[in-house]
């Protein structure tokens, strides 16, 4: 059976024309301005518009947007914050009018073949290099560890929608492999030739990352949409050959982007260095960078020796005001080595970054939301079941009494995998 004619038109009609120079502005902008570490190079040119944008964006939110709030918070754990949305918002009206610009512009030109291949070049390895970096920090086990003494004495009501996914996604290693390999395979997105099916295994890997950001209220919505939209339009070129594919079953097939000659060889030297130095960051340095990671936050990370579940015996302070929780200490949850959560008489809870200092039994106490230094402490282990902390935290003056309880074997870390189960174990 003859293939169906589907040659790609050698003269694109103005609205073809209009919606890429759209689609080249917004994407080249959202990847300078948004690059989450996709290109190691892109760090110093962000470095470079951070300060001003951090100017600039707020203001478009308050004269053009009229926020009823200052927009004070930028990009840090959260990718979705108002800071990222009006960014997004500022691309896409910069890409509007640039295209309408553009257009008038250049009105004579009957395609753009050639900046449709350095832009698809842009864009997946953009993805690509996304999904390695993902994809690497699963198979490590570094994204979802296993879950923690936190985790393990919260009840489900308790959890946040984002944190009952990590707890989910951290249980298992054999799950963490099983996408990491499947992200892993953004690779094929760096050669031209496997660049359809590499897109096609990105479309259902990215589509589901998005689907748990939108479902679990995960932070990185935006970005997760963002790489579904760029492998929708990478996709776009061949749709009509993969419908008559999957669908009809004719035979077809799938021309490899044409790249434009490099007849002066220094160029295309540097093509192949370029090239190679993407490689062997996102494979070798990556790597290596996610491994030195796995040993400080991966399941096997060292345990400080504080390590453990104290029930707060007393309390004394001179100001409860001055607190971040006016409320008594009821529990302390001491976690690896970065870790501390206070649980208090209500059952709310505030989670700490707690770091050594170089000299004596003394620590750091940092609040993880705002960042404000909120404490420092010098702590004392009578013995092995006692711990206690005197120092300040935020103006107060406080010395705090703990008895370490002995930790229990939990049913989610003791269970393992049965190949035979005669009855459900749904507990």
């Amino acid at each position: 059976m003859n293939e169906p004619n589907l040659n790609y038109p050698s003269v694109w009609n103005p609205a073809e024309k209009f919606l890429f120079r759209f689609a080249f502005l917004f994407f080249c902008l959202f990847i300078i301005l948004e690059n989450n570490g996709a290109y190691p190079l892109f760090y110093f040119v962000s470095s470079l518009i951070e300060e001003p944008l951090h100017y600039f964006i707020p203001w478009v939110g308050k004269c053009i947007l009229h926020l009823p709030y200052e927009i004070t918070v930028f990009t840090n754990g959260s990718g979705d914050t108002t800071y990222d949305y009006v960014i997004v918002f500022t691309i896409f009206l910069f890409s509007t009018f640039g295209a309408v610009i553009w257009s008038f512009a250049d009105r004579g030109r009957t395609n753009y073949s050639i900046l449709y291949y350095w832009l698809s070049t842009f864009i997946r390895y953009y993805v690509g290099c996304m999904l390695i970096n993902y994809g690497l920090v699963k198979v490590f086990k570094c994204q979802f560890p296993a879950p923690d003494l936190y985790r393990l004495n919260e009840t489900y009501g308790e959890s946040s929608p984002m944190g009952l996914a990590w707890a989910f996604l951290g249980f298992s290693k054999g799950y963490n492999l099983f996408m990491g390999i499947a992200e892993l395979a953004g690779i094929l997105l760096l050669f031209r030739r496997t660049m359809t099916a590499g897109l096609l295994i990105a479309l259902m890997t990215t589509t589901n990352v998005m689907a748990v950001n939108y479902c679990y209220d995960v932070p990185v919505k935006i970005l997760s949409t963002m790489l579904v939209v760029m492998t929708l339009f990478l996709l776009l070129r061949d749709a009509k050959r993969l419908f008559i594919f999957f669908f009809t079953g004719r035979a077809i097939n799938l021309p490899v982007i044409p790249g434009p000659e490099l007849k002066v060889k220094l160029l295309r030297i540097i093509k192949y260095i370029f090239k190679g130095a993407i490689l062997v960051h996102v494979i070798i340095i990556a790597g290596i960078e996610v491994m030195e990671m796995e040993k400080l936050y991966g399941d096997n990370a060292p345990k400080t020796r504080l390590y453990g579940v104290y029930t707060v015996k007393s309390m004394i302070h001179t100001d409860a005001d001055s607190l971040d929780n006016e409320k008594d200490w009821k529990q302390v949850i001491v976690e690896g080595e970065y870790n501390l959560c206070v649980k208090f008489s209500d059952n709310s809870s505030l989670r700490y970054n707690m770091e050594s200092v170089n000299s004596g039994n003394f620590v750091t106490l940092t609040r993880r939301k705002g960042n404000k230094d909120s404490g420092f402490l010098e702590y004392a282990t009578p013995d092995s079941n006692v711990l206690s902390f005197k120092g300040n935290i935020n103006k107060d003056r406080v010395f705090i009494l703990l008895i370490k309880d002995s930790i229990p074997e939990y049913e989610l870390t003791k269970r393992g995998f049965h190949w035979i189960n005669e009855y459900p174990n749904n507990k």
